[in-house]
């Protein structure tokens, strides 16, 4: 069938009036074309009746080479990105909420915190726009509400709350305009392209020359896959990557007067960076870009196992049996942040040899051989394995006397301590002298305190 022509026909052979208006006939022609294109389509003939009555849940995402739907998806995206980031308040409507919440204090006065009671709170929201309807509610009162004698709530701390609702919906406007599959999440690439493109914004790093920021953007993006994508999909949740607290660190790089510790203590900020990057290349004696066992076995202070580095070049990958630096970044990203459970994960692996899922005692004692060996090289007494297996498995409490999964080692909250025991000389030697460096810290602060 024809449909266009019939189209045409019905309309030119129309009973109604002559006279019609222009929005009449244009919901006619809407309407015999819906008609129409579904009969050509297949109708929904055949169908049960309560098909009409179900939702539709599942839209088909084009193929590559439908051009003009992937240009229509992405058009649309955009335009409702752009109609959400007009429902945001922008800074001259937050200073007026300000001005309002101020305008209403509930009295007593005290020198503490203005406050406000329900009734002023509701007044506020009236008078604050339709923008601001979501924030006064029962709900987000009673949320902030503590023990206030007249039941009123901190404005500092109301408006604390919109601020940062704000600022979520912003960047999660923001990060989404880089979700090219629109599908709520970020591949590689396209977190890549949303730091590399908020550098310029954060004052922090004004210091980096542009031939590194390549390398920059690497360590930024490598901390949020190393933990936010422990399967290695390739892929982190949009919602993920709000929760988290690295883009709170990662915009703390716009404080121009942030102080030096905080620098030291932040991955994303420009020493951070340069300090693992520097110790990269103070590894790489051959200056091939990439890291051979040895070269990497002088990483710290040079004395974790060789038999923990052989696993490391077992499991991660590597490229003609060298580390590059993407690799070498969740290798660093393990060892220094032990008792996070991506870190355990990384490091389980790699002692969990037969991919058994569970350590157990020949586990244990094929790591700790390579302890013993390098204290006797150093010198020093060795120490009973007997001895060191029974105070793992005391300190872990697993599920099964006989077996240490990797849930075993979160649980216990000792996972750093076991794992430094068994790949690290000098962690195994901190824990055996703990006690005497525990009372030469006490000692020090009493000399401290009485001078």
């Amino acid at each position: 069938m024809d449909w266009k022509q019939t189209l045409k026909n019905k309309l030119q052979n129309s009973n109604k009036p002559a006279k019609r208006s222009e929005q009449e006939l244009k919901d006619e022609e809407m309407d015999l074309f819906t008609k129409y294109y579904l009969e050509w389509r297949g109708g929904r003939k055949g169908k049960s009746s309560s098909y009409q009555n179900i939702p539709r849940f599942y839209y088909r995402l084009p193929a590559e080479d439908e051009i003009l739907l992937q240009k229509l998806r992405e058009e649309s995206r955009a335009v409702f990105l752009q109609r959400k980031s007009r429902e945001l308040l922008d800074n001259e409507e937050l200073q007026n909420l300000w001005f309002l919440l101020d305008k209403h204090q509930t009295p007593p006065v005290t020198a503490e915190e203005a406050m406000i009671n329900y009734e002023h709170f509701l007044k506020v929201g009236d008078k604050a726009g339709s923008k601001c309807k979501q924030f006064f509610t029962a709900k987000v009162f009673a949320k902030l509400l503590h023990n206030d004698t007249y039941g009123r709530i901190s404005i500092m701390q109301f408006f604390n709350y919109v601020m940062r609702k704000v600022w979520l919906h912003q960047t999660r406007i923001g990060l989404s305009l880089y979700d090219v599959a629109g599908q709520g999440y970020l591949r590689e690439s396209d977190l890549e392209n949303y730091i590399l493109e908020l550098i310029p914004t954060l004052p922090q790093l004004d210091g980096l020359e542009k031939s590194f920021y390549s390398f920059y953007v690497c360590t930024a993006v490598r901390k949020f896959f190393f933990f936010l994508d422990p399967l290695r999909t390739g892929k982190i949740k949009i919602q993920d990557i709000l929760a988290c607290s690295f883009l709170d660190d990662l915009l703390e790089l716009r404080d121009e007067e942030l102080s030096k510790e905080s620098q030291e203590s932040n991955w994303f900020s420009a020493p951070s960076a340069l300090r693992v990057y520097g110790q990269y290349l103070n590894l790489d004696k051959d200056h091939n870009g990439m890291l051979s066992k040895e070269e990497l076995s002088r990483y710290g202070t040079g004395t974790l196992t060789n038999v923990f580095l052989d696993r490391v070049f077992q499991e991660c990958l590597t490229y003609d049996g060298e580390m590059d630096y993407k690799t070498y970044l969740d290798f660093v990203l393990a060892l220094e942040n032990r008792k996070e459970p991506a870190a355990l994960q990384y490091i389980f692996k790699l002692l969990d040899m037969e991919n058994k899922g569970y350590l157990n005692v020949f586990s244990l004692n094929y790591f700790f051989r390579a302890i013993q060996e390098q204290m006797k090289i150093h010198g020093q007494e060795a120490v009973s394995f007997q001895d060191v297996k029974d105070e793992i498995f005391d300190m872990v409490k697993p599920k099964n006397p006989f077996k240490i999964t990797l849930q075993d080692l979160i649980n216990s909250s000792q996972g750093d301590t076991v794992t430094s025991i068994l790949i690290d000389l000098n962690g195994f030697w901190t824990y055996e002298n703990r006690e005497v460096l525990v009372a030469n810290d006490i000692e020090s602060t009493a000399d401290l305190e009485d001078t």
